[in-house]
């Protein structure tokens, strides 16, 4: 890996890649839909804002297949920040003009899994991107894929299991 990579990264994720409980609906304590802590480095020249997406890419759907389920996404993050801390979504401290979109419970913020077993996956999927992107009020993993489309700088990807 360069150094010079466009990277995401989470402090709290252990080095087998494994996502603290305490961030997922099983995890212990009062504290529920806690985000955990990224950083991220070497952000692509002339990039204008950075969005963010975070899927359970092994939710499985009822009726068929694994569909991946949306956990959190963000908008609008100004491309000078390091990193979204502990605790971020849905905080008082949210540095102004950041946006929280929908998750796939229909409301905005970090919505901690119910994991019905271990081993999911979860895709954090950092953009760079060379414009702020058009939404509208509303912000969904849809509608942010498809505004960002011809806009991507970079892809930063981080996997891990929880």
């Amino acid at each position: 890996m360069s150094s010079e990579e466009f990277r995401l990264v989470s402090p709290t994720i252990d080095n087998d890649g494994n996502l603290p409980r305490k961030y997922t609906q099983g995890g212990q304590g009062a504290k529920k839909d806690l985000s955990p802590p990224l950083e991220w480095y070497n952000v692509p020249e002339g990039t204008k804002s950075l969005a963010l997406v975070v899927e359970d890419i092994d939710a499985p759907d009822p009726s068929g297949p694994l569909v991946p389920w949306t956990v959190w996404v963000v908008v609008d993050i100004p491309p000078e920040m390091k990193g979204l801390p502990e605790g971020y979504s849905g905080t008082e401290e949210q540095t102004t003009g950041i946006r929280e979109g929908n998750n796939d419970h229909k409301i905005p913020g970090w919505r901690g899994p119910l994991l019905p077993s271990h081993g999911h996956r979860f895709q954090f999927k950092l953009f760079a991107l060379d414009d702020t992107p058009k939404i509208g009020h509303t912000v969904t993993k849809e509608r942010l894929l498809i505004a960002i489309e011809g806009h991507v700088l970079g892809e930063a990807i981080l996997t891990c299991v929880a």
